[in-house]
């Protein structure tokens, strides 16, 4: 579960409830839930889950 997607340079970090790192994606952050993150990467949003595989194209 995701608690937290924050932005860092041009990596956005992705946390759970317990501060851990989940995953790190490269891209600017567009927003998150607590099972995705919307990140802007090529031009495109892209959705990618809490582990960080690519889910779909916005």
């Amino acid at each position: 579960m995701i608690a937290l997607a924050k932005q860092q340079n041009s990596m956005v970090y992705v946390y759970d409830a317990n501060n851990r790192t989940l995953c790190t994606i490269s891209g600017e952050l567009v927003g998150f839930t607590s099972t995705t993150v919307a990140v802007k990467s090529c031009g495109s949003i892209r959705v990618y889950d809490e582990k960080g595989r690519f889910l779909f194209n916005k």
